[in-house]
């Protein structure tokens, strides 16, 4: 079966209109944060809020995607994402800001393994990698252009960015109920196949899954140490403003977004995801550092940008890499991409937000250690020798 382009379009449509609600609201984290005087500590613990929630239901989620249907779960998730951000909006108290965080995580565990799953279901194996490129990208175009109008709508109330994001997540909802239908997940295993760990938890350990989930856990520990402290960085240490702050992440998207539509999928075919991981983990590793050196604006802006570029060709890169082996089980590799991600993103906010109380530049430290230990794992990761599942034409 051909790729159905006019799905695969919508189903773009509907990730970058729900990440384009969640980057709305970054800009305005720093401001919120000083309004209810929350301190780097209680900040960190309420995005690790977020990937406790996805950690908890992933597996779960991961398992429904393969025995409920992607359509349904992701409706379900967009619906819940577009609850917890009206919830962000009217909340004055942190329960509440903890609770919209919790029903965020729920939503993206549902979301985030049914869409890759739909992708998986209505692509080949060599049309894919291009597919969870284009992907990525429409999650980080989100991230573009929501940084952009949440620092300008904050202009007119900090709040107002969240309703725009509750907004947007309903429309895709009502957008994904329309247009959406059921995928075909039929799939034949080649003659000299061999035969895939069975299902379960003890598939996780299997040699062809283990090193691929623990160098998501560990790169993920280290990013989202980075990643949920930059806001406050920049602000407390050059007192950068929303805008500031959206101008340089929107940038970071935009050329992340490029390498990842112009050459993810050369780059995979060139170096196979493995070695593209390790590359880009080994870019964005030294720049972390360097943030904690570079003063100027624009030097900020440069450094900043490469480091999500790194990341940018990383997450698709692995996801391709675990669709290549999960067979008929797309949705239960989906669900544990999405756990170990959560397990980093737990810890790595908790820790870098005590680290930031105590000096701006310790959770930069604390990622480039955590995501050079991911390095060094990617010399031990070696492809499985087996020929991989192929989807029925």
């Amino acid at each position: 079966m051909k790729t159905n382009k006019l799905v695969l379009s919508t189903l773009l449509l509907n990730l970058f209109i729900a990440f384009l609600g969640i980057g709305l609201v970054i800009p305005v984290t720093p401001t919120i944060m000083n309004e209810l005087s929350i301190s780097g500590t209680v900040v960190g613990y309420m995005v690790s809020a977020f990937a406790l929630a996805q950690l908890i239901v992933s597996p779960i989620a991961g398992r429904w995607v393969d025995n409920i249907g992607r359509k349904p779960m992701i409706i379900i998730g967009l619906l819940i994402f577009s609850i917890s951000e009206f919830l962000f909006g009217i909340g004055q108290t942190v329960e509440v800001l903890f609770a919209s965080r919790i029903l965020g995580g729920i939503s993206a565990a549902f979301i985030m393994p049914a869409v890759t799953a739909y992708i998986a279901d209505i692509t080949t194996t060599s049309s894919r990698p291009k597919a969870l490129g284009y992907m990525s990208a429409a999650i980080s175009t989100g991230f573009i252009i929501g940084p952009g109008i949440g620092g300008f709508l904050a202009d007119i109330s900090t709040r107002l960015p969240f309703f725009f994001a509750a907004g947007f997540g309903l429309f895709a909802t009502i957008l994904s109920l329309i247009t959406l239908t059921e995928p075909n997940r039929s799939y034949e295993v080649e003659e000299k196949h061999q035969p895939l760990p069975k299902s379960g938890f003890k598939r996780i350990f299997s040699p062809m899954y283990s090193i691929a989930f623990m160098v998501i856990f560990i790169s993920s520990f280290g990013l989202a140490a980075f990643e949920s402290l930059f806001a406050l960085f920049v602000d407390h240490k050059f007192g950068f403003t929303a805008k500031d702050i959206a101008v340089i992440i929107s940038l970071g998207a935009i050329v992340g977004v490029i390498f990842q539509v112009g050459l993810f999928d050369k780059l995979t075919r060139w170096f196979g995801e493995i070695r593209l991981i390790r590359y880009s983990l080994l870019v964005s590793t030294s720049l972390v550092m360097v943030m904690t050196f570079v003063s100027s604006y624009w030097s900020i802006l440069l450094v900043t940008m490469l480091v999500f570029v790194g990341f940018d060709l990383m997450r698709p890169a692995v996801t391709t890499y675990l669709s290549r082996i999960a067979g008929n089980e797309q949705g239960f590799a989906g669900g544990m991409n999405s756990m170990f991600t959560s397990l980093g993103n737990i810890f790595g906010p908790i820790v870098g937000g005590i680290l930031f109380d105590i000096d701006l530049n310790y959770p930069f430290y604390f990622a480039t250690i955590v995501l050079g230990a991911g390095i060094a794992l990617t010399y031990l990761w070696k492809r499985p020798a087996f020929s991989e599942p192929k989807r029925q034409e």
